[in-house]
């Protein structure tokens, strides 16, 4: 987000399951398959930005894909994270 600007986020629905498409900026995820990897969005090439709020219970997040460090995340409290292009690994926000 740019500051003074407005920022349009898009959001979608998916169910968890071990792959992941990053298709939107704030994903909702349904059930509790443990999620281990996530597909950029925008591809590799670039960092961004991804919200994941879980909304039908706990969630994990496992490291044996493209996410860098495993966490259970807890249903409606939304989750940050960062793909960096550098690591080819998404980066979770220390507050979770």
């Amino acid at each position: 987000m740019i500051p003074g600007s407005i920022s349009k986020m898009t959001e979608s629905t998916v169910a968890s399951a071990a792959t992941v498409y990053a298709k939107t900026d704030i994903m909702h995820v349904t059930g509790s398959t443990q999620i281990n990897t996530i597909i950029p969005g925008l591809g590799t090439a670039q960092g961004q930005f991804l919200v994941l709020n879980p909304v039908s219970g706990a969630l994990t997040l496992g490291t044996s894909g493209n996410i860098a460090v495993g966490v259970a995340l807890v249903q409606n409290r939304p989750a940050i994270l960062v793909y960096s292009k550098t690591a080819q690994k998404w980066l979770i926000e220390s507050g979770v």
